[in-house]
């Protein structure tokens, strides 16, 4: 099962909108993805810029949403964190939260030459291991981790019990 279903079940279980982050990649990025070549700063952060904006209309319209995205380092976190007006930057106290589906590489691997095969996405697995590497998670910054190999369900629970519990309701973008 997919990220952007079990993203689509979490928004479900919160009567919100679901959005993949990558249905907003120019297909110059997508092109190049496809290719096996890597994306640059220069094609990344004018597609995570428009995803803030994206987040920012939501929470102007105090609407939650559930955004599936590789925001793979804590300067691409900071750029979506700022959707929220209210976000001083390296604070981390922002209304956009993230949690991080965690799995082994080989079990990404598998689920996307799974998705890949079925005609779902558009990177090859080859650019895995350019994701990991790029892969940075701060501890400072909060950020919820949880077991991807959990059943669909069981991680759509745990995501709620960690976000519901510890954190105010006023908590509109994960």
């Amino acid at each position: 099962m997919s990220f952007d279903h079990k993203g689509g079940m979490f928004a479900k279980v919160l009567t919100c909108s679901f959005l993949d982050a990558d249905d907003f990649h120019p297909l110059s990025n997508k092109g190049k993805m496809r290719q096996g070549i890597p994306l640059s700063e220069e094609d990344r952060i004018p597609w995570l810029e428009m995803l803030r904006d994206v987040l920012k209309e939501n929470l102007v319209g105090r609407k939650t949403v559930i955004l599936g995205c590789s925001a793979l380092q804590k300067h691409y976190r900071e750029i979506l964190r700022s959707a929220d007006a209210a976000y001083v930057h390296g604070s981390y106290a922002s209304r956009v939260q993230f949690v991080l589906l965690d799995a082994q590489a080989e079990v990404i691997a598998g689920r996307l030459e799974k998705r890949a095969a079925e005609g779902k996405h558009f990177m090859p697995v080859t650019l895995l291991q350019s994701q990991l590497d790029l892969l940075h998670i701060d501890d400072a910054e909060g950020i919820f981790k949880v077991d991807a190999t959990l059943s669909p369900q069981a991680i759509v629970s745990t995501i709620q019990a960690l976000l519901f519990s510890e954190q105010p309701m006023d908590k509109q973008c994960f």
